[in-house]
């Protein structure tokens, strides 16, 4: 698929020389307009951090091939207090629930601050927000032989009262792919997912002719009638097959007996618009923090070369399963 949001060819990275005794497979770098940005890398895979927007993954990609969609015109986008809009960097990461918690723009785009950690370990870290009371640490640690990336929020509550969110990642990832999903038991959800439609309507039994399960997976193959959907699944990964023979695999922690605080109880979500880019969503539960208390989350992700079906629709999802559980097995 021709894609005008494919990084390659249009980000420019320039890496700075690092003095003796910087740590091995990390670089400072100037990507996408910005200045003093965190590469790191190994021999195959490479991952470029924003600490200007938010702590934000401006780059992601594996052999050659991008995961993230940068559009252009967006370079250098910096959050200002009072201005409309937010920036395009794809690689995001936040608190939630989203339809309860204050604003905090501070604390998904706003400047933080970035360190060199260790071997392919760099550091970010947001301001203190006042709005939310809370302050995010990040850390991201690249495998030094594989696609393997950790990405580890801790929340800390910075205010003097306790508070109540969870966590919620918003990547977005090329548009134009296929969402597999395992499937458990339990469901709270007679269909496996619900489609959130204009508020505040959720459709807890929705149809659509995108969207189908088969032998245990939800698939999701293109944009389905309403871009917001919720699942509830307990399986703690799911792939995204892209046009560009790539597939992005997300594994996060599932905890069945924990309360998850989206208002629709969800462990994952995608937003799947009819737009060049999907939002690949795991989400947390519910960390009730007393002051000066701190809460971790962590998802891996994975990329991992793989055909795109011809006809956009026939997924051998027996190798997906396989591929994904191989690749996640050298955690």
């Amino acid at each position: 698929m021709k894609n005008s949001l494919l990084v390659f060819g249009y980000l420019i990275v320039s890496a700075s020389l690092l003095p003796a005794g910087e740590r091995e497979g990390v670089s400072r770098v100037s990507a996408y307009g910005y200045d003093d940005c965190l590469k790191i890398s190994n021999d195959r895979t490479s991952v470029i951090i924003c600490p200007q927007v938010g702590g934000r993954i401006l780059s992601y990609s594996h052999q050659g091939k991008e995961a993230l969609p940068l559009p252009k015109g967006g370079d250098g986008c910096t959050y200002e207090e009072g201005k409309r809009g937010g920036s395009p960097i794809p690689g995001r990461f936040d608190i939630g629930p989203e339809t309860t918690i204050p604003k905090h723009p501070v604390l998904w785009q706003g400047v933080w601050q970035g360190e060199i950690v260790g071997d392919r370990h760099v550091r970010v870290i947001s301001p203190h927000d006042q709005a939310t009371g809370v302050q995010l640490v990040r850390d991201y640690k690249l495998d030094p032989n594989s696609s393997q990336l950790e990405c580890r929020q801790t929340m800390t509550n910075r205010s003097d009262k306790t508070v109540e969110y969870c966590y919620w990642s918003r990547t977005f990832a090329l548009g134009g792919g296929i969402v597999v999903i395992p499937l458990t038991e339990p469901s709270r959800f007679p269909h496996r997912y619900v489609m959130y439609t204009p508020a505040p309507v959720i459709n807890y039994l929705p149809e659509d002719e995108n969207i189908r399960r088969r032998d245990g997976f939800l698939e999701i193959l293109g944009p389905p009638a309403f871009p917001k959907l919720g699942m509830d699944t307990q399986a703690g990964w799911f792939a995204y097959l892209m046009p560009n023979d790539l597939m992005f695999v997300k594994q996060f922690p599932v905890y069945p007996d924990r309360v998850y605080n989206e208002v629709a109880g969800l462990t994952m979500s995608i937003w799947y618009p009819d737009r060049p880019m999907v939002e690949l969503e795991p989400i947390g539960p519910r960390e009730k923090l007393k002051p000066d208390a701190s809460a971790s989350f962590t998802e891996t992700w994975y990329l991992v070369p793989q055909n795109f079906p011809a006809d956009g629709k026939q997924v051998d999802l027996k190798a997906i399963d396989s591929i994904a559980k191989k690749a996640m097995s050298k955690k």
